[in-house]
């Protein structure tokens, strides 16, 4: 559109004269579309589109409060202002300038600045953690950064590559920066060919780079105050200054950090100490310190922070204590930081020729001008002792230094080298203030080493003679006197610290103490935990009778419950529960005030009692006095634990106490409490380390909570470090993960601590778990325990419980020498084998600490050989003492590399502490093995989820309390893995089978066959399609076999389902399969030679009856031709006289061979002494004598010989029964099997004597009852225990397999009593044969057969591999031959319809007991072979093995029986006996058998004489309560079935409810319901 409208009334351009033109402009139009799209604290940028006509130039005025700030144009539609003002509003207008000169109305917006402070949180990326502060766990979650090295590329990853180093305590942490653009730019100026001194010159700098001092000040503005804390401890520990005021650039307001401080502990011996070693350890806000500020006027050119570093640094070993120009980025200007007062404290270590200063000080360094922050200087000047200012030039009416009301000394520090220095002005300055002896300079003669020199000694002066010193604490009033902030003033903090107080500050004498309020955890516990282990280990039962003395411990430990819940609920716990149960962020800041205030209350008192014991080893003789102090040192530790582990005490007394109690539902909550805790990252005290136990109720119920408070299925992989006891086993995990494990002074870990670190999304996927737990222990050979007799037994339990427990095990070694670490490897190589062998098997690392030469791993390859060769030797010597000599080397029980699995990391210190910084040789090297570590958990298929993590310590923890750990193991992760393995290896074997079963028929059916209609064979004779058929089943079996050893192969390969706890069990599956092939084998061949020698039988039989019949054929034909003849018509009777007739001369005159006879006795014979042949000469002997003709006439009965006869006589249990027993099993199945072939009614074969005699070896091989699998056998005692009937359980325990087989065969009958399900399965198999059979006859019509002999004889052998066809059948109507066959196809096809109905009418009719009667395979003897274990019992208590397979190599049961269950009664009282195996095998009692040729042995070394059985021990008191209920509720009953008095039975069996019997089994055979 152009920029005027012309209205005229002609055309033309001139005129004509008369005329006028008129021109009419429009308004033009401004810009469009403006916007602000960049914004910092000094510039803007607009942008705007162009609007219509034609546009010369654009006005951009940028104004400030009415005044234009900057005006600008420009010919683009962008413009930029820089030079403004942060933090301020701006009006921008736009006006476009046009091209004849009219300029539009300016288009207007504004915009502010942004402030420094938002400037750099957007360019740090820390802008959402402003408000929303960065907690401690999002620091500590493992992500994708923790496990790469990849430098920072911008500067959003700076603030998180710093806390990745000072988590780690590097010393480097404050030398992160950007690698993208000066490292690219200096490559490129040393890429060029040419040397370019101007590029030179002007490379680039780190004025575009961001001071260090404001990524440090804007973390501490965004973080909470426990990330402060935190990142105030670990710079303390680097030797960096601390924020000791916080500056907020955007308020102009800053805080006092004395919170974040106040976790900082240092240690320290002034020279006062120096003669008597002593050292004074506090906590540095609470020490009484002069404090020496550094500050700086006005432009200095000396650099402050540098010349602090040299005065706080001795000259061997210098540090960057506080930020300076020449450090990385130091010299980038300060956005946020100017304002900050830093701090540090200069720590004696009480040698006069290293110490500075004598006496500790702390010193304080301002950043910026005090002239710009005078609240600050203030604060420092009413708190330090002395102020030394740095100026160049000095204004002689400074009021800074004239009217300041303070204490402080005041120093002056000059550069008389600096052009603006003016010594008039110093002069003026120096009279007024009375300074003439408090001004330093430096001069063209003085280096920098003789100044720093002269401030020292001025230094050192002031701390000597001042006797001013302040807390950091009492300066908190002050703070708020000058309207700064204290960090510690939240509400939340406050109320908090208030709690604290109120439970600590009663707090005089910690073991009166400890007695007084925490009364649930001392000598009760203990108690209690001495009833528990003794439950288990049964070292002082003596001659007593075990489940009496049982019983009677857990009268003991209820009663000490009684007394757990007879006491009030203390004052202490009370709050204590209280304040825990506050919101998240108050107790947080709680359990940290406790923990602070604890660690203060016990340093005091270990101070006091170090210094008493000291003077009594002077001084006193008498041993009592240092034992007693001796004792107080080691229980004056007062923790935070000690009040977790009361309330884990109330809770367990609690549980003991009915459901509906008062007093137990309201301490419910306290589980899901701590499980919150442990959440939110607080430790749990999974061992607690004064009682060595588990409290397991407690620690399995909060587990249990915080699975339901993390999402479902949540895994975790387990970390553990284990060593001697201060070795800095803490301090390399809080090093490695960042955590907070206790490591104060004489606060050594005692027990086991597990701690939570949450694993981020983006590498879940990679370490394939949710979250990652820590796992701190206790130092093994702790000198405490050292004294104890069994200090030995407790590193044992505690080493394998958290190798147990862990996917990777730390071995904290703190020396070089492989030769010392003898102890500790010792303890650490029996937790490894006991792993092993119950198939866990973990991976191990080996931290060589203190270990600093770099030549290290080199020069210890002899070393390490030795290490494995030692690990050798001890596996060697653990397998021996564990029994499991098959372990020869290390590597045979976990994984583990001599190259790779050994570290070497430096000291901790660099150089001599206090003063000694983290060697940042440490911190890489840690930082490399929690790289590895990490790699390695990646690699790990075992993680589990919270709840299996539980079940497995519990597990552990059960067969720790016992002597014998291996064979104590039971864990319901390891059960349910083994019964996967066994379904799972059960449904190939029953796959197997069934396809073995259904080829064998169809052989059968072509052996039926063979030499008929039907027969498709074309084979010449039976013997080669026997062999043939052989050779396919061999083939088909090899198949099977392959296919199930690559299934076993393929499920250990899977990484759910815990397959590595079952690893062990892979051979014994193996040797079963093929053992399974081998037997399916033997019956296959054996079944094809019966089918073909009965065949060939048939085949003779049908030749003489097809002779027969055609002969009688051809003479039925003469007589019809004879008749015919016959011109006079004969009636009926005639014709059946004349058929009689010639039937009777006919068979006259057919001869008939007789059939001969088999001798079966003969060929019994025979194969009998074929099988007794390598048995020996005596059992040949013995069939010579007997005529099998007189065998089975009368019962058999089992006449013992003459040992046996001695042992009755020396009162021996004989084994007389059990071999009857066993000789009456074996007839009754004999009779079974001849009862089954008989009913085929099929000729006798002599495969049939061999499977009898194959059978007869196998039971007597096994010499024992047999076996369910694990689930049958829960089904059939849960079902006894529902019927309750005293005759069921008889049978059951006496004639199992007669009772089992029993009951299949009720249980079949049951389910298909209902008709529809039967006959759903009928129906299925009649229509799938007459499908077969319709099939034959369309394909027979379709083949177009000559006649209808050809006609049947194609169906026949189109039926031939599914049908036998009797012959008899088809000779009937195969003199039809000249019929039709399309009517005879449809006849055909009717009949077989009608057939189809029939007989489901018939079985429709038929009751189940028939159709069972009627089968060839009885159903409950296959369910029962399949269901057929080892055979195997529990040589005590006749429990059957329920080991999966075959050829295990180890029996087990799940369920031990009371022994009196199996008829075993004392000798002298004829009384029921009542002991359990799975207890027995842990006392000292004794047992004598045919076994042991009757002497003595104890139960405890049962596997010296039954080496082939784990009898584990009961994981409980209640497991084997199912068996017990039994016993007392018929123990008169069994009394009388086995002739014998009732038992003694202890009194809380009779207590036992079938409810508790239920439960007992569910916990038994891991039932979850």
């Amino acid at each position: 559109m152009d920029n005027y409208e012309e209205a005229t009334q002609q055309s033309d351009s001139v005129p004509p004269p008369g005329e006028v033109t008129a021109h009419v402009f429009t308004e033009p139009s401004p810009p469009v579309q403006i916007k602000v799209d960049q914004v910092s604290s000094e510039s803007l940028s607009l942008c705007w589109e162009t609007p219509a006509g034609e546009v010369e130039s654009y006005i951009v005025t940028c104004c400030s409060e009415g005044k234009i700030v900057q005006d600008l144009t420009t010919d683009t539609n962008s413009v930029t202002f820089s030079s403004l003002r942060p933090g301020i509003l701006y009006s921008l207008q736009v006006s476009a300038q046009l091209k004849n000169g009219r300029r539009s109305k300016p288009a207007v917006t504004s915009s502010r600045t942004k402030t420094h402070m938002e400037s750099l949180l957007e360019d740090l990326g820390l802008v959402q953690h402003y408000k929303e502060k960065i907690s401690l766990s999002k620091i500590l979650e493992i992500n994708e950064k923790t496990i790469t090295d990849e430098p920072a590329k911008c500067n959003s990853d700076l603030p998180w590559c710093f806390l990745k180093k000072l988590m780690l305590v590097n010393v480097t942490a404050r030398n992160v920066k950007c690698t993208s653009g000066n490292d690219s730019a200096i490559d490129a100026l040393s890429g060029n060919i040419e040397f370019d001194l101007d590029s030179l010159i002007n490379s680039p700098n780190s004025g575009d780079m961001l001071n260090p001092l404001d990524v440090i000040t804007a973390l501490f503005l965004c973080s909470d105050g426990f990330v402060q804390q935190e990142m105030a401890l670990k710079m303390s520990m680097c030797q960096f200054s601390v924020p000791l005021l916080l500056p907020n650039c955007d308020k102009e307001q800053c805080t006092l950090m004395l919170w974040a401080l106040r976790d900082i502990v240092k240690k320290y011996r002034p020279q006062s100490l120096t003669e008597s070693k002593g050292f004074i350890e506090n906590r540095i806000v609470l020490s009484d310190l002069p404090m020496i500020s550094f500050v700086r006027l006005g432009e200095c050119s000396l650099s402050k922070s540098e010349i602090l570093n040299k005065l706080l640094s001795n000259s061997q070993q210098y540090h960057d204590t506080f930020v300076h120009h020449d450090m990385d980025c130091g010299d980038s200007p300060r956005r946020i930081s100017n304002g900050l007062v830093e701090m540090t404290w200069y720590l004696p270590c009480g040698n006069k020729n290293m110490d500075l200063f004598s006496e500790p000080v702390a010193v304080t360094n301002l950043r910026g001008d005090i002239a710009s922050f005078e609240t600050q200087y203030s604060f420092l000047c009413q708190t330090s002792t002395a102020v030394f200012v740095f100026f160049d030039n000095l204004d002689p009416e400074c009021k800074l230094l004239t009217n300041q009301h303070h204490n402080a000394q005041i120093f002056l520090v000059g550069n008389h080298e600096s052009k603006q220095f003016s010594l008039d002005a110093l002069r003026k300055i120096v009279t007024k203030l009375g300074l003439n002896k408090n001004v330093i300079l430096k001069t063209k003669q003085m280096n920098n080493a003789e100044f720093v020199k002269n401030i020292r000694k001025t230094v050192r002066d002031v701390v000597e003679t001042s006797k001013k010193k302040m807390r950091i604490e009492q300066m908190a009033d002050i703070a708020h006197e000058l309207g700064i902030l204290v960090d510690e003033d939240s509400q939340e903090c406050q109320t908090a610290k208030k709690n604290a107080h109120t439970i600590t500050a009663k707090i005089q004498d910690t073991l009166e103490y400890k007695e007084a309020e925490l009364c649930r955890q001392g000598q009760i516990w203990k108690d209690l935990t001495c009833l528990d282990k003794e439950e288990f280990r049964l070292k002082h039962i003596g001659s007593k009778n075990i489940g009496e003395y049982k019983s009677n411990l857990q009268v003991q430990k209820k009663k000490l419950w009684e007394k757990q819940n007879s006491y009030e609920m203390s004052n202490a716990m009370t709050c204590f529960i209280s304040a825990i149960s506050s919101s998240e962020i108050e107790r947080s800041y709680f359990l940290k005030w406790m923990r602070i205030n604890l660690d203060d209350l016990s340093r005091e008192k270990l101070s006091d009692l170090r210094e008493q014991y000291k003077k009594k080893c002077e001084s006193s003789k008498n041993k009592e006095e240092i034992k007693d102090i001796e004792r107080k040192l080691s229980n004056s530790s007062l923790g935070i634990e000690n009040f977790f582990r009361e309330m884990g005490q109330i809770y367990e007394a609690s549980v003991s106490l009915p459901v509906t109690d008062l007093s137990r539902l309201q301490f419910q909550h306290l589980p899901k409490l701590c499980a919150q805790l442990l959440l939110d990252g607080f430790p749990l005290e999974l061992v607690d380390g004064d009682a060595s136990n588990i409290p397991l109720r407690w620690v399995r119920d909060v587990l249990s909570e915080l699975n339901a408070l993390v999402s479902p299925k949540s895994k975790i992989l387990v970390v553990t470090v284990l060593g001697v006891q201060s070795t800095g086993k803490s301090t390399l995990l809080n090093t490695m993960f960042g955590v907070q494990f206790a490591v104060s002074s004489g606060r050594c870990t005692r027990g086991a601590f597990m701690l939570l670190i949450r694993v981020n999304e983006d590498v879940k996927n990679i370490l394939n778990c949710d979250f990652m737990v820590i796992i701190d222990t206790e130092g093994l050979k702790s000198p405490e325990l050292a004294k104890l007799d069994d200090s030995h037994e407790h590193d044992n339990e505690l080493a394998t419980l958290v190798v147990g427990l862990s996917d990777i095990t730390i071995i904290n070694i703190a020396m070089e020498n492989s030769t010392e670490m003898k102890d500790i490897l010792q303890i650490v190589v029996h937790a490894f084998l006991r792993m092993k062998e119950v198939g866990k098997k973990p991976k191990c690392h080996f931290v060589h600490q203190n270990v600093s030469d770099v030549s290290a791993h080199e020069k210890n390859l002899r070393d390490r050989k030795l290490l494995l060769q030692q690990l050798n030797e001890m596996t060697q010597a653990a397998a021996k003492m564990e029994k499991k000599e098959k372990n020869k080397n290390f590597t045979d029980v976990m994984e583990y590399s001599p190259d790779t699995g050994n570290v070497y990391i430096p000291g901790l210190w660099n150089g001599n502490p206090p003063m000694a910084p983290v060697n940042a040789g440490y911190s890489e090297a840690v930082y490399e093995l929690k790289k590895n570590i990490i790699q390695m958990l990646g690699n790990c298929n075992s993680s589990n989820n919270i709840f299996e993590f539980t079940e497995w310590m519990t597990s552990l923890w059960n067969a720790v309390k016992h002597e014998n750990f291996i064979f104590s193991f039971r864990n319901s992760l390891v059960a349910d893995a083994y019964m996967r393995l066994c379904t799972e290896f059960n449904k190939w074997e029953w796959e197997f089978r069934e396809d073995m079963y259904t080829w064998v028929t169809n052989s059968e059916t072509k052996i039926s066959n063979f030499g008929t209609y039907a027969d498709k064979s074309k084979m010449p004779d039976m013997t080669e399609l026997l062999e043939s058929l052989k050779g396919e089943a061999c083939t088909k079996l090899s198949e099977w076999e392959t296919k199930l050893l690559e299934n076993l192969t393929q499920y250990f390969k899977q990484t759910e389902g815990h397959v590595h706890l079952v690893e062990g069990h892979k051979e014994d599956f193996a040797n079963s399969s093929k053992s399974l092939r081998r037997e399916i084998e033997c019956s296959v061949l054996n079944q094809l030679k019966a089918a073909a020698d009965i065949r060939e039988g048939m085949i003779k039989l049908d030749s003489i009856k097809e002779n027969h019949t055609k002969e009688l054929e051809e003479r039925v034909c003469a007589l019809i031709e004879e008749c015919r003849k016959k011109k006079v018509n004969m009636t009926d009777t005639e014709l059946d006289q004349e058929f009689d007739k010639m039937w009777t001369k006919t068979v006259k005159e057919l001869s008939f061979s007789k059939q001969k006879v088999t001798n079966v006795f003969n060929s019994v014979s025979y194969y009998l002494r074929a099988n007794l042949s390598h048995k020996g000469s005596g059992a040949c002997q013995i069939l010579s004598k007997k005529s099998l003709k007189n065998c089975g006439l009368v019962a058999f009965e089992y006449t013992p010989k003459m040992i046996d006869c001695v042992k009755e006589f020396l009162k021996i249990k004989s084994h007389r029964i059990a071999v009857q027993k066993m000789a009456d099993s074996i007839i009754a199945a004999c009779k079974v099997f001849m009862t089954q072939k008989m009913e085929r009614k099929t000729n006798y074969h002599d495969t049939y004597i061999q499977e009898i005699l194959h059978m007869i070896d196998e039971r007597l091989q096994q010499n024992q009852d047999l076996i369910a699998d694990i689930e049958f056998e829960y089904s059939i005692l849960l079902d006894l225990l529902i019927k309750n009937d005293f005759e069921n359980y008889l049978s059951y325990i006496s004639s199992y397999e007669d009772y089992v087989k029993k009951w299949i065969l009720s249980q079949i009958k049951t389910h298909f009593s209902d008709t529809s399900t039967a006959f759903e399965l009928e129906d299925r198999r009649i229509q799938s044969r007459i499908n077969s059979i319709n099939k034959a006859i369309n394909k027979a019509i379709k083949g177009k057969s000559g006649n209808l002999k050809m006609f049947v004889s194609d169906i026949c052998k189109e039926l031939g591999d599914e049908l036998v066809i009797s012959q008899d059948a088809l000779g009937a109507f195969m003199i039809l031959n000249k019929a039709n066959q399309e009517q005879f196809a449809i006849w055909l096809t009717k009949s077989v319809k009608e057939m189809a109905q029939q007989l489901r009418d018939t079985f429709k009719q038929t009751n189940i007991e028939k159709k069972l009667k009627k089968l060839h395979v009885k159903p409950q003897n296959e369910l029962f072979t399949k269901l057929f274990g080892c055979g195997k019992q529990c040589p005590f208590c006749k429990a059957p093995c329920e080991a999966g397979g075959k050829e295990h190599t180890e029996h087990w049961t799940s369920l031990h029986r009371p022994d009196g269950l199996g008829c075993y009664k004392w000798d002298d009282t004829k009384k029921l006996g009542t002991d359990i195996c799975s207890s027995l095998v842990i006392s000292d009692i004794l047992f004598r058998c045919s076994a042991t040729n009757g002497k003595w042995h104890p139960y405890k070394t049962y596997k010296e004489i039954f080496p082939d059985w784990r009898i584990a021990p009961d994981i409980s008191l209640e497991a084997s309560d199912y068996w017990k209920y039994v016993m007392a509720k018929y123990n008169d009953k069994f009394a009388k079935a086995y002739n014998a008095k009732p038992a003694d039975l202890p009194k809380m069996w009779k207590d036992i409810e079938p409810k508790q019997a239920e439960d007992s089994l569910n916990v038994s055979f891991n039932v979850k319901k």
